[in-house]
């Protein structure tokens, strides 16, 4: 019996292979996608069926159409080809920001800390009041593009400033709010909505965007409900609802690690 050529690179193709497959089932997970994907994987098994059995009116059709097939997943596909670049990408970028992040100086330190105590501050209080508000906060994916759908402000973030615009009857209060460092950028903002089914039944359209911006980009968002008042932190395509007096803590961690 030969031996087995097994080496070094064989084994990196496994590693590879393997988690550009994990990233794949992680975007797809819980979407209508994963079903699109089974009926077209279904699709390709049936022709290579009637291939094999020589059903020529068949094979002609379905050979047509898994020619198209790469043109279709792109189209079908888009957004989570998008979301899965983005991951790659933010990778490489968070640890190159890893570098700077140890050569911030204190002074640096102190004002992120002063924008997360701003930005708890606003939520909390809008909690109490059973005040809804959906907060973006930006890591390292740019949301320009998401932005220009709204109001610019381009103001210094403020607790007062931001629950003026979540105030109930003010006319941004129904957008996203976008924030960046100490800046916030534009407000009454449109998201685009997640599509997870797990999601539970309760989230409304704004837990729905917060979901979806956390999906496309490495955002972090913040929503208050105006039915409960509970806060919601949405990220990396996943939720957690957060107690008022857990808010700073958890959300100065998030922030980083981006």
């Amino acid at each position: 019996m030969g031996a087995l050529n097994f080496g070094v690179l064989d084994a990196l193709d496994i590693i590879i292979a393997a988690f550009l497959l994990y990233q794949i089932y992680r975007l797809l997970k819980g979407t209508a996608a994963i079903r699109i994907l089974l009926g077209m994987v279904a699709i390709y098994l049936l022709y290579r069926l009637v291939q094999l059995l020589e059903m020529r009116l068949l094979s002609e059709f379905l050979g047509s159409f898994m020619g198209a097939g790469l043109i279709i997943l792109i189209i079908v596909f888009q957004q989570e080809i998008r979301k899965f670049l983005l991951v790659v990408g933010s990778a490489t970028f968070t640890r190159r920001q890893g570098l700077r992040n140890l050569l911030k100086l204190s002074t640096e330190d102190e004002g992120a800390k002063a924008d997360v105590d701003a930005m708890v501050s606003a939520m909390v209080e809008l909690a109490a009041t059973k005040t809804g508000a959906l907060l973006v906060i930006k890591r390292t994916d740019p949301l320009g593009s998401f932005a220009s759908s709204g109001s610019p402000m381009n103001a210094d973030l403020s607790k007062i400033l931001l629950e003026s615009i979540f105030f109930k009857n003010a006319p941004l209060h129904d957008g996203a709010t976008i924030v960046e460092g100490g800046t916030i950028i534009a407000a009454g903002t449109v998201l685009p909505l997640s599509e997870r089914s797990e999601l539970p039944a309760r989230f409304g359209l704004r837990h729905r965007a917060a979901a979806g911006i956390s999906e496309r980009t490495d955002a972090l968002a913040v929503t208050v409900s105006e039915e409960t008042g509970n806060i919601h932190i949405f990220y990396d395509g996943d939720f957690e609802k957060v107690q008022k007096e857990d808010l700073t803590v958890r959300l100065a961690k998030l922030l980083q690690n981006k």
